[in-house]
């Protein structure tokens, strides 16, 4: 998997005061557990860009005023208007320790249903794995070119390699949904279709 660097720097105070000064200075307020103490740190804004705004996983290089930690991203807050980066939790990794990610989902291929005028619908654009750090996907690809009508792509039928999928297995990752207009005209040939059907049985009567 794919990493990105972050660097940042010990904070000094943890009170509401301080935080609110660290964002209006264009820096996020962080913490690091999972390796028995919690480090409280602070980081630009910027150096999370590579790393929230993408469609694949990252491990993360914590460099924190010197000190290096392997970790993921485990939890961001956002302002629920100006969508500003509140706080930032990493988890610090082992590669002895199974760890639980969400990775993104990559759709390929063409629906047989979008081919025939349906709309796909991704129902799950991540799904949650467990794995040894070294086994963790950077992403899922799937393949959706046998997708048809009323038919859904579930967990179960996705293949995976050292790496357990967490969500159900009879969850959809992804169905083709036919438009309303499109319905109308299959109703139809269903209808005439079955009407025909029923003359035939008549008529052979």
């Amino acid at each position: 998997m794919k990493n990105v660097e972050i660097i940042g720097y010990n904070r000094a105070n943890l009170g509401k005061t301080q935080s609110k000064q660290l964002r209006n200075e264009g820096n996020v307020p962080c913490v690091v557990y999972g390796g028995g103490q919690q480090i409280h740190f602070y980081a630009p804004a910027f150096q999370f860009k590579d790393l929230v705004y993408t469609d694949e996983a990252h491990f993360v290089n914590l460099n924190i005023e010197g000190k290096e930690y392997h970790a993921i991203l485990q939890d961001i807050q956002f302002h629920p208007v100006s969508e500003v980066i509140l706080h930032a939790d990493f988890l610090q990794l082992f590669e002895d320790k199974f760890v639980k990610m969400n990775v993104p989902v990559h759709f390929v291929g063409t629906s047989k249903g979008v081919t025939k005028g349906g709309t796909l619908v991704k129902k799950r654009r991540k799904l949650a794995v467990k794995a040894l750090p070294k086994d963790m996907p950077d992403f899922i690809t799937v393949d959706i070119t046998n997708l048809d009508f009323h038919k859904a792509l579930k967990v179960g039928s996705v293949q995976t390699e050292n790496y357990e999928i967490q969500d159900s297995p009879i969850a959809s990752i992804a169905v083709v949904e036919v438009p309303r207009a499109l319905r109308g005209k299959m109703d139809t040939a269903d209808d005439e279709a079955a009407e025909g059907a029923e003359t035939e049985g008549e008529t052979e009567a």
